[in-house]
């Protein structure tokens, strides 16, 4: 679908003048519903003149009549030269001389609440540097003191859609960027040097596996209560010579 020249202002234009629904503007201007609800908060888009798209030959006023009695139907937009290739935008976003000073407290932001996103990501969100995100970051900012973190989409510096798809995108990265463990933590693990001067374990044979969770202590005591019985048994043994042996001998001729 072909996005209208100046979307902005022209969903600005519709929520001043038209009583379309927030979904019915965002879907025609290619917006994030809630920005279009920001903008009728006065919250986005506050100081953006709103652009007629009827009078620029972008919408019929049929289309808009037909809009506001029935709330599932679609704008139409109509083919407008200029507005073709408009959303291929080359070099950094730029960003209006009233709002540049917003940017600090829209970078503090992302960096506090979503700091999954590259510097990359963030300088094409609100239109700014490398190192101006670096000294947040690191709060060597000159002025960090006085920054309070604010929403991009609140101050008009992004889409809500964009700002949705760069925290996907990152989140994504990050996730894949994330293996179960590396060749490198494996062998710290153990060396192979380690691994291969190793005793092997001891195998148990089969036929007494399990036997080895037994206490030996019952064995130990057993075995010594035998050797005293034995012992107590050879004892008597001697002691217990038949009566009268020595008059047996005597009595042999």
């Amino acid at each position: 679908m072909a996005k209208p020249i100046m979307a902005r202002a022209t969903a600005v234009w519709l929520v001043d003048n038209t009583t379309l629904t927030f979904k019915q503007i965002a879907d025609f201007v290619q917006m994030h519903e809630l920005e279009v609800q920001g903008i009728a908060d006065g919250d986005v888009a506050a100081g953006v003149k709103g652009f007629d798209p009827v009078t620029n030959n972008q919408l019929t006023q049929e289309d808009i009549d037909a809009a506001e009695k029935d709330p599932l139907h679609k704008l139409n937009l109509k083919f407008y030269a200029a507005a073709q290739g408009e959303e291929k935008r080359r070099g950094p976003r730029y960003t209006p001389l009233s709002k540049r000073q917003d940017r600090p407290a829209a970078i503090y932001w992302l960096v506090k609440f979503h700091p999954e996103l590259s510097d990359g990501q963030i300088s094409k969100l609100v239109g700014t540097t490398k190192p101006t995100i670096q000294a947040i970051r690191d709060r060597s900012h000159w002025n960090i003191s006085n920054i309070q973190p604010v929403d991009p989409v609140a101050l008009g510096l992004t889409k809500q859609s964009e700002l949705d798809a760069a925290v996907q995108k990152a989140a994504a990265k990050k996730a894949a960027d994330q293996p179960v463990m590396t060749d490198d933590e494996r062998r710290k693990l153990v060396s192979t040097e380690q691994s291969l001067g190793m005793d092997p374990e001891p195998k148990i044979p089969s036929a007494i596996e399990g036997l080895e969770t037994f206490s030996l202590s019952m064995d130990v005591s057993n075995d010594e209560d035998d050797e005293d019985k034995s012992t107590l048994v050879d004892a008597d043994s001697l002691f217990n010579l038949p009566k009268g042996g020595g008059d047996d001998e005597d009595e042999q001729p």
